[in-house]
């Protein structure tokens, strides 16, 4: 799945793994991310951490797709920072899971994120 993910990809983001409900990936805050207030634009911790929610709950073989995501922001990212995404499978219960997404800089925690998805079809038609 990731490996067509050209949003992602276009922004740089790297999955350095992805199995088992679980996933981790990897960004780097770049000019274009940063807002009027000279900080990471929450859209984009938002999208890395719902890059790593998507590989987390597609990790299993389904198709699954975010039936709702939100997001608490903690502290700021910056020009330069290298952001890294863990996400983790908390529960899955027929069609649906519940993930949560922390993301990183360093040790510093700036957003923790809840997914929930949902399963659409068994396997990804190519």
């Amino acid at each position: 799945m990731f490996a067509v993910d050209e949003a992602s990809r276009a922004l740089g983001i790297e999955l350095l793994e992805a199995g088992d409900g679980r996933a981790v990936a990897r960004m780097r805050v770049t000019e274009s991310m940063v807002n009027g207030h000279a900080i990471a634009h929450g859209g984009y911790v938002f999208l890395l951490a719902d890059t790593a929610f998507a590989c987390a709950c597609n990790s299993r073989g389904p198709v699954t797709v975010a039936s709702g995501a939100e997001i608490s922001f903690v502290a700021a990212g910056k020009l330069g920072d290298e952001l890294v995404a863990t996400a983790e499978e908390r529960t899955r219960y027929g069609r649906n899971g519940i993930y949560d997404v922390t993301v990183r800089r360093g040790d510093t925690v700036l957003a923790e994120f809840r997914g929930r998805s949902r399963v659409i079809a068994e396997r990804q038609s190519q």
